[in-house]
């Protein structure tokens, strides 16, 4: 029996008056990145609170983001950090994550984040070089496809038993459903969906939100 809504037109803009809760300095990031060139990889604002929501359920105080882009995202988990809390962003483009810097320090959260420029496999490596083996409470996953699965197996030894791997885009639009899409950003997020679904060292569910959100809990 399939139980997925169909949320659009007048139950969308119920949804939005009843749920949402979109600070203005988020509100604002979001537009600002709407203008920009690849704006579709921003999340969406009913993503962030969610995010937010189950970083504060677990009690998050070190946190991990693969992929920060503008920094919405990551402005929704430092803020459900404690004020000495740690959230380490790892992104390639400097432009991109100027805009993130701006909004961080206006929101007065730069000082529990800490951005490293380059490849994501390189960070998280150095991470697990400095001790923080199960040491993170939360990872959020949002970058190159192709490199779904090494982020995933990182991020699976920086968390602790108890903590969360987020996944983002493993809907892909719908493109993991159709046999025929053989794209190597498609077939990553696909093997990976397959991996996850028989992996009996996490707890799964699918967030039916964005473009679709795995969250798995470490056993």
């Amino acid at each position: 029996m399939k139980s997925w809504p169909k949320i659009e037109g007048a139950v969308a803009d119920y949804v939005d008056a009843n749920w949402l809760r979109e600070p203005p300095l988020r509100r604002r990031l979001r537009e600002e990145t709407a203008k920009m060139p690849g704006a579709g990889m921003q999340i969406s604002a009913h993503q962030g609170q969610q995010i937010g929501l189950l970083a504060r359920m677990i009690g998050a105080r070190r946190a991990v983001e693969v992929g920060t882009f503008t920094g919405y995202s990551s402005l929704c988990i430092a803020e459900a950090l404690p004020a000495n809390g740690k959230l380490w962003c790892c992104d390639v483009s400097a432009d991109w994550t100027n805009v993130a810097r701006r909004y961080w320090k206006e929101a007065g959260l730069d000082g529990r984040i800490e951005l490293t420029l380059g490849p994501a496999q390189d960070t998280l490596d150095w991470l697990l070089a400095q001790g923080l083996t199960e040491q993170l409470d939360l990872a959020f996953i949002d970058a190159d496809k192709e490199n779904y699965d090494t982020y995933y197996e990182r991020c699976l030894k920086l968390v602790r038993p108890g903590g969360l791997i987020l996944v983002d885009n493993v809907l892909w639009g719908g493109s993991v459903a159709d046999p025929g899409d053989t794209d190597t950003d498609t077939q990553a997020i696909r093997a990976l969906n397959a991996k996850l679904k028989s992996d009996k060292r996490v707890d799964l569910v699918l967030l039916a939100v964005g473009d679709g959100m795995t969250c798995a809990l470490k056993r």
